[in-house]
């Protein structure tokens, strides 16, 4: 038993150098300035950890577009009445192009038929002047007079008028000059003689008169 006392006594100074060995390792193992306490309930949070926050508008910027949104028939209606519009516009402007197009092509039209009937109303102008003297008052001569007047009439109604020329200065939009003579009776550029008689129609030169030119 002796020695069973003295063994206790060698191992006692042995088991509390191990106690305090173990007591290092676990003041080592805890981090230096850890609070060792939990944290208490009502404590302020960090600000990393608190819930950002929603901004101020967005739900009434929702609101607002929802309200801005049309209707998809109001744009369909828009873009129909928009091509309806537009449509019209075109149309009209066929229209007009057109009623040019039809004027112009009636006029040119015109114009041919007048040139085609000028001879036949130079022929007249030529049967009247080859009646003797003594015949221009019987009935036939008058009755070829008639007609020519009515012709000439209807010619007028119809836009046509003659140019004139004898007396009148030469102008080269509407004369032709084919003879040139000195004569002191006529002033300079004056037109002293009509070879043949020239027409307009509304306005336009159909066929140029042909003249004899003074000075």
């Amino acid at each position: 038993m002796g020695k069973d006392k003295d063994t206790e006594k060698r191992e006692a100074p042995g088991g509390q150098e191990m106690a305090a060995d173990a007591g290092k390792e676990n003041a080592a193992a805890k981090p230096a300035g850890e609070d060792p306490k939990p944290q208490e309930e009502g404590s302020e949070k960090s600000p990393d950890n608190e819930a950002p926050k929603k901004p101020e508008g967005d739900g009434d910027a929702g609101q607002n577009t929802k309200a801005e949104k049309k209707d998809p028939r109001d744009i369909r209606l828009e873009e129909m009445q928009d091509r309806l519009m537009r449509q019209m516009a075109e149309f009209d402007n066929f229209r007009k192009r057109t009623e040019k197009e039809k004027s112009a092509m009636y006029e040119v039209g015109a114009r041919e038929m007048v040139e085609k009937i000028l001879p036949v109303l130079d022929n007249f102008e030529r049967a009247l002047a080859a009646v003797p003297e003594g015949e221009k008052g019987g009935s036939f001569a008058e009755g070829v007079e008639m007609i020519y007047k009515q012709f000439i009439k209807a010619l007028e109604d119809a836009g046509v008028e003659a140019i004139e020329a004898v007396g009148r200065q030469f102008d080269p939009d509407v004369h032709n000059a084919v003879m040139h003579i000195d004569d002191e009776a006529y002033g300079e550029n004056e037109i002293s003689q009509e070879l043949q008689k020239g027409y307009k129609y509304r306005g336009t030169v159909v066929r140029y008169s042909m003249v004899q030119v003074a000075n």
